[in-house]
């Protein structure tokens, strides 16, 4: 039996119940490619969630944001009470490329589109990590579905994003979330194939967000196998969560849980990383095509989904919205 670790992941604090169920899993197959979709086409697979953000800035005191737990227990629970028996297929639909926004003002330090992403759930206070993507409203960031949605019932509040955040400072604001949109293999099923999630921020002191910290391109249905460097904000064992930490690799498929058609990266970071981007390439300044989402106990390899046609889907609702 497989056993997971506490690292920045969907699946880290499986039960063992839950990671005997899915390690049993079937194989997965890619469907053939299809043309790209129509604007109507994309709802079906889209879970909404409409966020109530008044008071939300000022519920992310100091002492909240370093109270707040990685919000990777969220998605053991989840994938707990849902194990699947069907193997998990990820479409893969016509390559697309959307290139990164800049900001209009000049900005301050190295990576500003990056942040730690902060919400309550089920009465706990949590904390994920995200990216400020490229999108038609100039408000969309991109974190992983376990951040968003843990369950039923369990849907997140008082979501925040707070970018370039360093040592319990938010040089850019705090911005609040109006919707929340994640897949829906995600929410009926914790299916961590899916494990993708992409906030939509309200305007702050009249400014889009990325008109105030530029805007990471974005790609999907891209090949296998490219080199990546992922981001986020690891809190567990030599980490503290409280700066951005980096790490660089060529990805390969899980082969503990094959179904998954996830794609792993050498990584050390730990919890707190969840939701972090993956960008094309050496540096911040690739495209986005994919985010922390798990690992596994003794193995220093962060996973993460396949961008196919299900998380395009999702991106271009929340972009449009």
């Amino acid at each position: 039996m497989t056993r997971t670790r506490s690292l920045a992941s969907g699946i880290l604090s499986f039960s063992a119940a839950a990671v005997l169920a899915l390690t049993t899993a079937g194989g997965a197959s890619a469907a053939p490619a299809s043309p790209s979709p129509s604007e109507d086409s994309l709802l079906p697979s889209v879970a909404r969630l409409a966020v109530n953000s008044t008071g939300a800035a000022d519920y992310w005191t100091a002492d909240r944001m370093e109270g707040a737990r990685p919000g990777d227990v969220l998605a053991g629970k989840a994938l707990a009470t849902s194990p699947r028996s069907n193997p998990a297929t990820v479409a893969k639909g016509k390559n697309t490329k959307v290139r990164a926004s800049k900001a209009k003002a000049a900005t301050t330090g190295s990576v500003t589109h990056i942040g730690k992403v902060f919400f309550t759930m089920g009465g706990a206070n949590y904390v994920c990590s995200g990216n400020a993507v490229t999108s038609r409203n100039k408000s969309t960031v991109s974190t992983a579905g376990h951040c968003v949605f843990g369950g039923p019932g369990q849907e997140a509040t008082n979501f925040v994003f707070v970018p370039a955040y360093e040592n319990g400072q938010a040089p850019y604001g705090k911005w609040t979330a109006s919707d929340l949109y994640t897949t829906s293999e995600w929410t009926a099923s914790g299916d961590i194939s899916y494990d993708t999630a992409f906030a939509v921020m309200d305007r702050l002191d009249g400014d889009l967000l990325t008109d105030v910290v530029g805007g990471s391109g974005v790609a999907f249905n891209e090949d296998r196998g490219l080199s990546y460097t992922s981001y986020g904000y690891p809190a567990d064992k030599q980490y503290n969560g409280e700066t951005l930490k980096s790490c660089a690799g060529t990805a390969t498929n899980d082969t503990v849980n094959p179904a998954f058609t996830t794609q792993g990266i050498p990584c050390d970071m730990t919890s707190g990383s969840s939701g972090g981007p993956w960008f094309i390439g050496s540096g911040p300044d690739g495209l986005q095509n994919s985010i922390n989402s798990y690992g596994y106990s003794g193995s220093k390899v962060m996973y993460g989904p396949y961008w196919g046609d299900s998380i395009e889907k999702t991106y271009r609702v929340a972009s449009r919205s």
